[in-house]
């Protein structure tokens, strides 16, 4: 059986610079701690460009083998000013089936 989460997630740019968000990794742990690996260009077939004070949400999902679990993860993001490539820490946060929580 297979259990199917939905998050939203919301980038904003606190800098005083454009940045670029190219790519994604995530671990997502289901209750057994096993842990698939998803990495990857852009998120939902998107590279979003933020300019200072701006941000950018989207929704997505993944499917678990238990009704509980975890996601963590980072964005790989570029500094159109400097050129340089940074990394933003994405914090583990919990995937819970509704009917399993009491």
């Amino acid at each position: 059986m297979q259990y199917a989460f939905g998050y939203t997630v919301t980038i904003e740019n606190r800098s005083k610079d454009s940045v670029q968000l190219n790519d994604r990794h995530w671990e997502i742990l289901d209750a057994l701690n096993n842990v698939e690996i998803v990495s990857g260009e852009g998120v939902i077939g998107k590279k979003p460009v933020l300019k200072p004070g701006e941000s950018h949400t989207y929704t997505s999902g993944c499917l678990l083998t238990s009704p509980f679990g975890a996601m963590q993860g980072h964005y790989s993001m570029v500094n159109f000013t400097t050129t340089k490539k940074f990394k933003v820490t994405i914090p583990t946060f919990k995937l819970s089936a509704p009917f399993a929580i009491n």
